[in-house]
């Protein structure tokens, strides 16, 4: 049986290294704008709803014709503002937490996450992890590494370089399947699981970490992770944007050129 499935982009307008982000248009849309745009290319979900806690970014959802829900701006995360939408549409199995700071998501991790949930009916959550390959990257606490069993339930998720190499070789980078898994932020979750988030309690691995998929791992849920083998940076810092108009600008010269030829 097919799920039915609901992107959901939590939209918050308070933003601390690079403020108000997602209204940024240095290209004529602000990234909220070209991530919503991503995201309906998806093949598999049937809808997409945006998040917001702001009438400015309800304004900003609304001027280019997408579905905008106001949710509470002292929610803690964009989780509990997926859950917010969960409440609401009851005809829909399954929600995909996207970004909105993700303008060049790809196709395939979106609809990668669906064919997770749909594959592993008894995954509480699906998400997407991509190989390793730079040891900076490994050592990197920004990036959250994620350690799987062999059906692809992930066993950890650390800021720490896990698994731990005792006899450490460059070409260990390079194997083949990957060592080392960077946990990538999208998320599906099952509705029954977003309706009973408030009995999940904060955890003590949650804390330590600050990662907050570890509070549904300590209490016992299935989360599967599919691997993809690229995926592009999200929109933390100033240089991040400035990077994604000039590959945006780029996009375009070669697709005008495209045109005249």
């Amino acid at each position: 049986m097919s799920l039915r499935i609901e992107i959901v982009i939590p939209a918050r307008l308070a933003s601390t290294r690079l403020p108000e982000k997602l209204l940024l248009r240095e290209t004529g849309k602000s990234v909220l704008r070209h991530t919503f745009e991503a995201a309906s290319q998806a093949t598999i979900p049937q809808g997409i709803t945006v998040a917001v806690d702001s009438q400015r970014v309800l304004q900003e959802v609304e001027s280019f014709g997408g579905r905008a829900v106001m949710t509470d701006p002292a929610l803690p995360s964009g989780t509990d503002r997926v859950a917010v939408i969960a409440r609401e549409l009851t005809h829909v199995d399954a929600f995909i937490n996207v970004q909105g700071d993700e303008p060049e998501i790809p196709v395939e991790a979106i609809d990668g996450v669906a064919r997770l949930l749909t594959k592993h009916p008894d995954a509480d959550i699906a998400t997407l992890a991509t190989p390793i390959r730079q040891r900076d990257r490994l050592l990197d606490p920004a990036c959250v590494k994620v350690v799987c069993d062999h059906a692809g339930r992930a066993l950890y998720f650390s800021r720490s370089a896990i698994p731990h190499a005792r006899l450490w070789d460059d070409q260990l980078l390079d194997q083949t399947p990957p060592h080392w898994l960077h946990h990538l932020g999208i998320y599906g979750y099952r509705r029954d699981l977003l309706l009973r988030m408030n009995e999940i309690p904060t955890s003590p691995l949650e804390q330590l970490e600050k990662l907050e998929q570890l509070r549904f791992l300590q209490a016992g849920c299935k989360i599967v992770v599919g691997t993809i083998a690229h995926a592009p940076k999200g929109i933390d810092t100033l240089e991040d944007y400035q990077a994604f108009v000039s590959r945006h600008r780029s996009k375009l010269v070669k697709s005008n050129g495209a045109e005249c030829r």
